[in-house]
Formats: structure tokens, sequence, C-alpha cells
């Protein structure tokens, strides 16, 4: 057993592997026709050690950190970069939009169970807390992200 898990692990690093520099993506070697062929061989693509490739692509990347390149072309961890406005706002937008549909989820029954004139005093409280927190999301300014009040759930 130990013998067959020797060969595997040579044969892998026997592999020539390459970092593509304008697309940020590993290539192995023995695929090379093939990449060129489907028209997604990166031509700034550089042979890298095993130790890199393992390093980079088998390896997640550290904390705060993204596959980024040197001055020299070599794959190198960086600091992910801030969220841009849009994300932030889109973000917001999203947390909002989920937000909304649980109140929706929340509010229907006790609804029901006033419209049927069904509902107990603790739902009749229930549902006034719950619509009021629905206003409060549904006024919310998302481009102000990320500096939002969001309202607490009942």
């Amino acid at each position: 057993m130990d013998c067959n898990r020797m060969v595997i692990m040579n044969s892998v690093n026997e592999e020539t592997y390459y970092f593509g520099q304008r697309k940020l993506a590993w290539f192995a070697g023995s695929m090379k026709k093939d990449y060129i062929e489907a028209g997604s061989w990166d031509d700034k693509a550089k042979a890298v050690p095993y130790s890199v490739y393992r390093e980079f692509a088998l390896n997640p990347a550290p904390i705060g950190k993204t596959l980024g390149i040197s001055e020299k072309g070599d794959p190198i961890w960086v600091d992910i970069p801030p969220k841009t406005k849009h994300q932030l706002i889109t973000e917001a937008e999203d947390k909002k939009s989920g937000l909304m549909q649980g109140a929706r989820e929340v509010i229907s029954p006790l609804q029901d169970a006033i419209d049927l004139e069904m509902a107990t005093q603790e739902e009749t409280q229930k549902l006034t807390a719950w619509k009021r927190y629905r206003v409060l999301l549904n006024r919310l300014d998302t481009s102000n992200a990320p500096d939002i009040d969001w309202p607490k759930k009942p």
C-alpha cells in the first residue's frame, strides 16, 4: 500500500505546473496542448516548482489573503482588497431583502389570525411589533452601507 502511495506522489511531483500570470490560474503541463486547443492557455504562463504549486494551488489562502502576482510574475499571497462601495451596497440590499422576506413570513399567519378574528392578545402584540420592524427595515437607505443601523428583530 505504501509503495502505491509513493508512486502516486512521485508521478504528481514529476508533473510540470504553470502559473498563468494573466489569469492567476494553474495549468498542468501535461495538458498544455488541450489548454491551447480550448483557447484557455495563458501565454504568460510560467513553469513553477511543485513546492510553489503545492503552496499556492493546493492549500487554502491564509486568512485575509488572496492569490496575487509578484513583480517577477510569481504567485504570492496579497491582502484581499477592501470591498467597493457598490459591493457593500449590494450586500446591504441582499441582507435587507432577506430580512424583509423573513418578516413577511412571520407577519402572514399573524395577520390571518387577526383577519379571522382568532388572534390572541399575544399574537396581536406580536403582529404590531413585526409590522413596526418591517416598516423600519423598509425605510433603511442601503446607499449608506456599511454604516447602517439595522433595526432589531422583535
